[in-house]
């Protein structure tokens, strides 16, 4: 199976070593940050620094021309990102014989939140998630589908691998997050993840819904659950929170606007890459889900892209849905942490890996070669040798 690791450019400028290294994994490729959100990280090994602080989402590049006089664009990266990170990082790891693709975030920009409120998802309460870009306003989408053909079309890079390319809700490791205190579950995280801007108030007018009265409906919906009542998990749970024709409508109408949005960047993308070039998409089976990896429908997504990256932390049945497709040629990457102080678990990559094979799954993705600790690296690398 193909694999490949995720890569900042920090983690390979100004370490000499870092190419070889990473290539010693016994990786193919690598999946290198061209396109990020706000982040600290640790580089347990590289000779001049152990943390970067990246203080706002940034491009990892220089930004072109297509961006002037617009009041939406990227925002440049500061001193732990400087000119052409990205630039610089794919070509030291090309010339140590890894295949670069581009690691591309999207909806999830605390800046853009912060400076231009009116572009975030507003919840049934009014309050805003300045992390997250709601995906239904004309502006944002036309900001973030222009950002994809971008960040992910780098000289150099052979395909992309588009991150948060659909909607954000409550879930964010914000600082200092202090938001466990309830349990939500997937039903109320659900609520909690409907937007009421002006752009989501007129589409649910679309769909039939009065935004005021829905707005009212969720949270009546919530109440017993911040007084403690038990959420029920999956869809069932949401239907009978809210009942289940509001419920279905608000999913008919962010499915659609989602499902949109990826086939408009998947094909901005397209128009600007060179032949061959590959679209992979970070995906959820789950329609509803939100988050880095929003749900997809996985016949529409295979049917979009040229595959997914899907996450299997919490185990591979994640693979299943996309590979029941029996869709030819569609990439199913199989994405594992392998940092253990992350929570990740790469003693057991070789066995995941087995049973991520049986389910479906054409490769491997490894998060992440920059944070995992030599330790962990070396154990990484007799698990790929041994596949």
């Amino acid at each position: 199976m193909k694999a490949s690791a995720f890569v900042y450019p920090w983690d390979v400028n100004g370490d000499p070593e870092a190419p070889a290294r990473i290539a010693a994994l016994g990786v193919e490729q690598v999946t290198l940050a061209a396109a990020y959100h706000s982040t600290r990280a640790l580089t347990p090994r590289h000779p001049r620094h152990r943390v970067v602080t990246a203080e706002h989402a940034a491009v990892l590049y220089p930004a072109d021309d297509r961006w002037n006089g617009r009041e939406l664009r990227p925002y440049a990266a500061g001193a732990w990102a400087p000119g052409d990170a990205f630039g610089e990082a794919a070509t030291a790891l090309a010339d140590a014989g890894l295949e670069v693709h581009t690691w591309v975030v999207l909806a999830h920009n605390s800046r853009l939140g912060a400076e231009h409120p009116d572009t975030s998802v507003v919840n049934a309460y009014g309050d805003r998630y300045p992390w997250a870009p709601c995906i239904a306003q004309p502006a944002t989408r036309a900001y973030l589908t222009d950002l994809a053909a971008e960040a992910a079309v780098r000289p150099g890079a052979r395909g992309t691998e588009l991150e948060s390319l659909g909607w954000y809700g409550l879930q964010h490791l914000h600082a200092h997050d202090k938001t466990g205190g309830v349990g939500l579950g997937d039903a109320g995280q659900y609520l909690m993840a409907l937007c009421f801007c002006p752009s989501c108030r007129e589409g649910y007018g679309r769909h039939g819904l009065d935004a005021d009265r829905l707005a009212a409906a969720v949270r009546t919906a919530l109440e017993p659950v911040w007084q403690g009542a038990p959420s029920d998990g999956a869809w069932p749970g949401v239907e009978k929170l809210l009942g289940e024709t509001l419920a279905n409508t608000t999913r008919a109408y962010r499915d659609e606007t989602a499902r949109t949005l990826q086939e408009q960047a998947v094909a901005a993308v397209r128009a600007a890459a060179p032949g061959g070039f590959r679209v992979l998409l970070h995906a959820d089976p789950v329609s509803y889900h939100v988050g880095a990896n929003p749900g997809v429908d996985p016949a529409h997504i295979l049917s979009v892209a040229d595959g997914v990256v899907v996450p299997c932390a919490g185990g591979t049945g994640t693979l299943t849905p996309f590979a029941r497709q029996e869709r030819e040629g569609a990439v199913i990457a199989a994405n594992f942490t392998v940092v253990s102080g992350m929570g990740g678990s790469p003693g057991t990559l070789a066995d995941d890996a087995a049973e991520a094979r049986r389910l479906g799954a054409t490769e491997l993705r490894l998060y992440h070669a920059g944070l995992a600790s030599d330790g962990d690296l070396d154990t990484v690398r007799s698990a790929l040798a041994g596949l």
